[in-house]
């Protein structure tokens, strides 16, 4: 089979990624060859790591397969062997050779022109230029150098080979397209999928009813656990509900009683939560990778209507006027307070909400997408 784009991503199939939306609407049009994710820090003995050693291990021994037997909802996919040690120089070799011999004999271009290859990860740097690609891409969706559970040392100077080696570079947002190079960087923001969640769904069986104030997303090192714990305290005949995977303690959000952890939750189920809770809140601390992040759960909330009240960081750009902002809890509260007042009049507010982003989805974004790549 003839591979139009060789993309280098994270494990497909996990919650859907700004590369994986992208590269679901140029399926169509283009045979994909998605290669799973290669480690960007050093694995740790703990349960959950172990746990995704023993998984990538079983996904090693697979051959080269589709998830579905419809071509449109996959692409072929690659289960690497790779060793999870970036900036050692022997394991950067090692996993050159492993990754070489593996991929080369998939890609069959004959006298035709090769792949196009694409990385949303700094790992894939050593194989570049050695896989007969007619042109290589960056696609840089997070600050690796502050990301957390990444190797940040290693990883940025790895992301700076990559910049050097690649033929052009896109960024979801400009804070991030400050660290490369004007000339062959662009920045395309992150879309939604709108019609998932602007469409009505029935309310999800476990969300507690009124007063709720919710987040979906990983809660990790970037979450604000104090001033989510204090705003709950400050609320207390409010419900804070969390959905999804936490991977980093959260035993002082557990210790409140008017917060509940519910846990993670497939993507297709979110706006069983986002479309019924009475407001969506985004508690990110104020760091290096929240400055930089374009978080995709900024644009699901307002395709579901639902009122937000946020944190302080540059994404909000182009929506402030829909957003109570606060780094305070008592901003917080305030926010979510006027919300709750207003709650008879918020239909005109959903409305403006989910129309605001209706031409940001992710169609929009993989037609412009398409534009940049004509080039290459």
């Amino acid at each position: 089979m003839k591979i139009d784009m060789l993309v280098f991503g994270e494990d497909w199939g996990q919650h859907p990624s700004s590369t994986q939306h992208l590269i679901r609407h140029l399926m169509p049009e283009q045979q994909i060859l998605w290669v799973n994710s290669l480690g960007l820090r050093r694995p740790r003995l703990n349960k959950r790591d172990l746990k995704r050693a023993w998984n990538k291990l079983g996904a090693m021994l697979q051959k080269p397969h589709a998830n579905s037997s419809e071509p449109s909802e996959a692409p072929k996919l690659v289960n690497p062997v790779a060793l999870p040690l970036p900036g050692n120089p022997l394991a950067r070799w090692f996993n050159q050779q492993l990754l070489s011999r593996k991929l080369a004999p998939l890609l069959e271009h004959g006298d035709s022109e090769g792949p196009l290859l694409w990385t949303s990860l700094p790992s894939a740097v050593d194989v570049v230029g050695k896989l007969g690609e007619r042109a290589a891409i960056y696609y840089c969706g997070d600050d690796f150098s502050a990301l957390d559970g990444v190797d940040h040392g290693p990883v940025a100077e790895m992301e700076q080979e990559l910049a050097e080696k690649c033929d052009l570079i896109i960024t979801a947002s400009s804070t991030l397209a400050q660290k490369f190079p004007a000339h062959k960087t662009t920045v395309l923001p992150h879309g939604v999928d709108h019609e998932l969640f602007s469409t009505p769904h029935p309310r999800a069986a476990d969300m507690p009813f009124g007063p709720v104030a919710g987040f979906y997303g990983a809660i990790a090192g970037w979450f604000d656990q104090e001033l989510m714990v204090a705003t709950a305290q400050l609320l207390p005949d409010w419900t804070f509900v969390l959905v999804g995977p936490a991977t980093t303690d959260i035993s002082a959000l557990l210790a409140q009683p008017n917060i509940q952890w519910l846990g993670p939750r497939p993507h297709q189920e979110l706006p069983r939560y986002s479309q019924h809770w009475d407001v969506g809140l985004l508690p990110f601390k104020r760091n290096q990778q929240i400055h930089a992040c374009n978080p995709l759960k900024l644009r699901e909330y307002l395709a579901a209507g639902s009122p937000i009240v946020s944190t302080d960081f540059p994404a909000l750009d182009g929506y402030r006027d829909l957003i109570k902002v606060s780094n305070r809890p008592e901003g917080f509260v305030e926010g979510i307070e006027e919300y709750y007042r207003t709650k008879n009049h918020q239909q005109l507010l959903r409305k403006l909400r989910q129309e605001r982003v209706d031409r940001e989805s992710w169609s929009k974004r993989a037609d412009d997408l398409k534009e940049v790549l004509q080039g290459f």
